[in-house]
């Protein structure tokens, strides 16, 4: 281990890294920006209109790239989340829950439809809005959005199959709050299953990323949506405890951090309200020694670097077999020094902006925590913009389970790794974290695969790959990674009640 208060690793990129950069100098591709039309002002989207704030009071939505403010967005308070869930409810008793089954599958089916339709224009505003690169909206957001509305369009009319041997019924009004790493497809993720169920819904995007949520109202009204069945407020931390708290919500799902979460919990208590919460992670990636190394690496890539580490199941910690750990770190270091960290709209950019100052202001106090507690920092030598908020691709080495930036989820491209000897032990520093939500094993061998799969407290654990999403397969977390499940069989059953 470092000795404590050792300074950021200062070695240079090997030969081969260098040459690659002076080989591979590739021009600027950008995804034109032409096609896509945004307000300069958004109001809240409630019962199938357009309404302004009550008090009158918006705030500012900006690309995170360059710092410029995108929209004017409409800043809801108690008395328009109160309008809001009424819609919702008028909605519920009046229309929703009265047609069949089949015709609430005709609209989810629709509102697919039209996201494949539109699924550049989502894309490119996703990127603007939160900073991740285009080929991340473009390849993985929009199109898990929209079969997450295909999915569940095909069972709103087969409930009674999917739970034989009960009635399901719908529960009423469902309050639904997403955070701002995944805007589109958690904004799917949550609206496909509640609809599909017979419920309407009461969706508050994240403030910093409201832009696709707001587009998909527009979305919503084209496909013809009875009035009120979606409703989008937006607003920061008191719009979504006044949508916690109201009386007249009978379901909240909410994914974001887990002290907010913990908040949610103690609301509802007593309530009777049905709740999932899907929160914070801290992923352990692990290599074995009969890895396919390369595979392995280019996973651990994805897993924490494209995505700026923007995700709750990001591999942020990194555990690799002592044999082979000298091999997995040159090749982790050679690879990061590919990395272009740049313009989201760029087709050659591989980390995006982070989100917002305040969370780049808090990725860099987690790497001088973990300068400080003696770790080894290690940062390619790529270049980042002057203007926006970037930060270089960041290993840690030499950590150990008691490092901050081992324990704690820092929600940015920063990498811990560790190394083991037996599997007994990896097992023991992988689950040794307050948090439960997916790990990832690299390994040839099945039956050390299903072995950690059994002892692992994780609720998805990749093989072979890493961050890999589907419709039809359940995610959700244990521990102070909240519980329920969304996606899949399982994803139905929050929105539901049973009559047995």
């Amino acid at each position: 281990m470092a000795k404590q208060g050792s300074k950021k690793k200062t070695e240079k990129p090997d030969a081969a890294a260098l040459d690659f950069r002076s080989m591979f100098q590739y021009a600027p591709a950008p995804e034109s920006s032409a096609h896509v039309q945004l307000a300069s002002q958004y109001e809240l989207f409630i019962n199938g209109k357009w309404e302004k704030p009550l008090k009158g009071e918006y705030f500012e939505t900006r690309n995170p790239a360059n710092e410029q403010v995108l929209a004017r967005i409409a800043m809801a308070g108690k008395e328009d989340v109160d309008r809001a869930v009424t819609a919702a409810r008028n909605a519920y008793e009046q229309t929703w829950s009265k047609i069949s089954a089949k015709e609430r599958a005709k609209y989810i089916y629709r509102i697919a439809r039209l996201i494949q339709e539109r699924a550049r224009e989502f894309a490119v505003i996703e990127s603007l809005d939160g900073g991740k690169p285009i080929r991340e909206s473009r390849d993985m957001d929009v199109p898990l959005a929209a079969n997450h509305f295909f999915y569940y369009a095909g069972w709103a009319d087969k409930l009674d199959y999917a739970f034989p041997g009960k009635k399901p019924h719908s529960l009423g009004v469902a309050g639904q709050i997403i955070p701002w790493n995944f805007p589109l497809l958690m904004a799917a993720w949550k609206i496909a299953p509640a609809l599909a169920t017979g419920n309407t819904v009461v969706l508050k995007p994240a403030e910093t990323t409201p832009l696709t949520a707001l587009k998909l109202a527009e979305l919503i009204k084209d496909a013809g949506l009875p009035d009120g069945v979606v409703n989008i407020i937006t607003g920061a931390g008191a719009t979504g405890a006044a949508l916690v708290n109201h009386p007249d919500i009978n379901k909240i799902a909410f994914t974001g951090s887990t002290e907010v979460g913990k908040i949610i919990q103690k609301a509802v208590a007593g309530t009777g309200k049905k709740i999932t919460l899907e929160l914070g992670g801290k992923a352990a990636n692990i290599i074995f020694e009969d890895a396919p190394i390369d595979q392995a690496v280019e996973g651990v890539i994805n897993g924490i670097f494209f995505n700026q580490g923007h995700v709750c199941c990001a591999g942020s910690r990194l555990f690799v077999q002592e044999s082979v750990a000298d091999k997995v770190i040159r090749k982790l270091k050679d690879r990061m020094e590919s990395l272009i960290v740049g313009d989201p709209l760029d087709k050659n950019t591989d980390i995006g902006a982070i989100n917002s100052k305040e969370q780049l202001n808090k990725i860099k106090q987690y790497l001088k925590i973990g300068v400080n507690e003696g770790a080894e920092m290690y940062q390619p030598a790529c270049a980042i913009p002057a203007k926006g908020f970037f930060c270089k691709p960041t290993l840690f080495l030499h950590t150990s389970q008691s490092h901050r930036i081992v324990q704690e989820e820092i929600f940015g491209p920063v990498l811990a790794i560790q190394t083991f000897r037996t599997v007994e032990e990896v097992i023991e520093k992988a689950n040794n974290t307050p948090y439960g939500l997916s790990a990832g094993v690299w390994t040839d061998k099945g039956s050390k695969i299903f072995n950690l799969t059994t002892k692992l407290k994780a609720g998805v654990v990749w093989a072979n790959t890493y961050n890999k999403f589907d419709p039809t397969s359940p995610f959700g977390g244990y521990k102070e990674s909240g519980y329920g499940r969304e996606g899949g069989l399982h994803g139905l059953q929050p929105y539901l009640k049973f009559e047995a």
